[in-house]
């Protein structure tokens, strides 16, 4: 990781005020151009966000795309982070002294309105009330009985939700989520309905990695013929792809993740409470 170039005095550094992203973008260059290995570099504040209830402060989300020189070999890095700024200090952590609630875990980048794809609507009117939408593994454990659930509860409300489904396989936990949401996405191309909560329903061990025996459990429970080279098309590959770079752009890191609305839902409740 791209942060561990930094030493701990360097944690917390004095900024000017005038042009605070600027500043921030350039003393992040300098720290990080502190590493030999750091052949190029680019740092890039994409979104300033408030904190709630915490006047002084702002978290930053911060993209960095640097060249790192391993073993004689150029490798690409593209790194997203949280730094916090009141305009004269930054810092990579705050922690709320009352009950040790750590501020980066209240951060997340808004869910924005291009990043809507009607190719991710799977239920509802795009025009509807809410926008709902859902990062998920479909071999997640929590994600099996979570998911479903929630879809089921707000697709009978197409004029109060739109909900927006995104792929987001966790390949090092659950290697066949990667065959499985390829072929869901192949399928839905073919104009199969309701294949992700089908999805859901598929009985395949999480750590299985031979493709034609995932597209075996995904064509029993589907009841359709995904075959190998429909889930390596372009089309697939590209709206797999396509997820996987949302995810990234709003930073989620586990399943399920939520968003209401545009904002990030850690209670993953809010569509229960909406009127």
């Amino acid at each position: 990781m791209i942060v561990k170039v930094l030493t701990a005095s360097a944690l917390l550094i004095t900024l000017a005020t005038a042009n605070e992203n600027k500043k921030i973008e350039s003393f992040l260059e300098d720290k990080f151009s502190e590493n030999p290995s750091i052949t190029s570099l680019k740092v890039k504040v994409n979104e300033m966000l408030t904190l709630k209830d915490i006047k002084r402060w702002k978290a930053a989300i911060v993209t960095v795309d640097a060249t790192l020189k391993t073993k004689g070999k150029d490798k690409k890095i593209k790194q997203k982070m949280i730094w916090f700024t009141d305009g004269q200090l930054i810092t990579k952590e705050l922690t709320n002294l009352s009950n040790g609630e750590s501020l980066r875990d209240l951060v997340s980048p808004k869910f924005k309105d291009s990043y809507y794809s009607k190719e991710n609507l799977i239920y509802g009117n795009a025009n509807a009330k809410h926008k709902v939408v859902i990062f998920s593994d479909p071999l997640c454990p929590f994600c099996g009985t979570f998911v479903p659930e929630a879809i089921k509860y707000m697709k009978k409300s197409p004029h109060k939700f739109a909900i927006y489904y995104y792929h987001f396989p966790l390949p090092n936990l659950h290697p066949a989520a990667v065959e499985l949401s390829q072929a869901a996405i192949a399928a839905e191309m073919q104009g199969v309905k309701d294949v992700v909560l089908k999805m859901y329903d598929i009985s395949i061990n999480s750590k299985q990695r031979d493709v034609k025996k995932i597209l075996k459990a995904f064509n029993k429970t589907m009841k359709t013929n995904i075959k190998p080279s429909d889930i390596r098309s372009a089309k697939v590959m590209a709206h797999f792809k396509n997820d996987l770079k949302t995810a990234d752009d709003v930073m989620v890191q586990g399943t399920p993740t939520m968003f209401f609305n545009g904002i990030v839902d850690k209670t993953k409740r809010k569509y229960k409470e909406a009127k």
